[in-house]
């Protein structure tokens, strides 16, 4: 098996997504909602729910590339809307979906500027977990993605990145215009995702959000979130502290951990460990499927958090949207099985957990 990601790479939400910007989002973009941008030769089609074959909306869009991987890899995220399928995994589909660098048009095919050189990169993951700015700053640096840290996107202009049309690691690669998808389902407003190290947190003073929400928990629950031990250790530790009074210790350890930087939308360890929210089933390990395509086994890669429910607000002002849950855990082949000259997305597994306090979030 791959290494673990050492540091989990925290997700947060940048901004709105100007819909009249001259620069449109590509398949290279982190974001909140809107239509997925569909990666070159790769028809995702119209996910329908597993439930009620409702069309999905679109929850996120994650580019990961993976280490020493020629592919471009884009995962999308999608879930029903419909009241009846909230918090069930079957009403939520995770489509991943790659190409080649050769399936990508030069910028010089868009502009038709043949004296811009075509130059081959290597995108890894390891290119973006050493910088963790550099995960979705292709589009955010046109207008400054506030990341909150010292790991700044650097060296990113309006001009120098419309030359470019990409970020610093991602110069030759083009935006295709045509990449937006047209979908017949809801619509969440649009925002970037831009990422941090969970680390860069560490010794961060002056966090008030974080405190209120800590203070808000500590009265609810009648207990102490100092007393809690840290929750790296194992759950067969016995935590120091006053019972919470739903008596759920995964969810006190969830919030403590979280409470660094609880505006997070997104946590990204690709064979890491996941953070449950509440006590996961005995049988977890069972109830992740192998890969359907080659038979491999799937591997923990991110999870959507709860500050992410707030901001999946309805794109349309005339319509209201409703989408709750407390945790979905992304499980992705552990190979990264896929076929070149593939033109159908891999489906990938989500495990849904709702969130057994869920206004403490919004």
């Amino acid at each position: 098996m791959a290494a673990a990601q050492e540091t989990p790479l925290i997700g947060l939400s940048d901004g709105a997504v100007d819909q009249k910007r001259s620069v449109p989002t590509s398949f290279c973009t982190n974001k909140i909602g809107d239509r997925p941008d569909q990666i070159p030769v790769i028809s995702l089609g119209h996910p329908g729910c597993g439930l009620c074959s409702s069309a999905l909306a679109h929850v996120v869009q994650v580019y990961c590339p993976l280490e020493a991987s020629p592919y471009h890899r884009t995962i999308n995220v999608f879930a029903c809307v419909n009241p009846a399928c909230l918090g069930k995994s079957e009403s939520w589909k995770v489509l991943r979906s790659q190409c080649l660098e050769s399936d990508v048009k030069r910028p010089s095919d868009v502009t038709g500027d043949t004296s811009t050189a075509a130059h081959d990169v290597s995108l890894s993951r390891t290119d973006w977990c050493d910088e963790a700015d550099d995960w979705g700053a292709e589009e955010n640096g046109l207008d400054g993605w506030r990341v909150g840290s010292t790991q700044a996107v650097q060296n990113t202009t309006a001009k120098s990145d419309l030359e470019r049309g990409v970020s610093k690691k991602l110069q030759s690669l083009s935006i295709n215009p045509l990449g937006a998808i047209d979908v017949t389902g809801p619509t969440f407003q649009a925002f970037y995702i831009s990422v941090v190290e969970e680390t860069d947190f560490d010794g961060v003073a002056n966090m008030e959000h974080a405190h209120e929400l800590l203070r808000e928990y500590e009265k609810r629950e009648g207990l102490s979130v100092m007393d809690l031990r840290s929750c790296e250790s194992e759950r067969e530790e016995k935590y120091e502290k006053t019972k919470a009074r739903h008596g759920d210790d995964v969810f006190s350890c969830f919030m403590k951990k979280i409470s660094i930087c609880p505006e997070q939308v997104l946590r990204y360890s690709r064979n890491g460990t996941p953070l449950f929210i509440t006590e996961p089933p005995s049988n977890m390990k069972q109830l992740v499927p192998v890969c359907s395509q080659c038979g491999s086994p799937r591997t923990f890669e991110f999870q959507l958090m709860p500050a992410l429910v707030s901001l999946l607000q309805s794109k349309d002002p005339d319509s209201e949207l409703t989408l709750e849950f407390g945790t979905v855990l992304v499980y992705t082949c552990q190979d990264n099985c896929w076929t070149s000259g593939s033109r159908s997305p891999a489906e990938e597994f989500p495990f849904v957990q709702a969130d057994p306090d869920q206004e403490l979030f919004k």
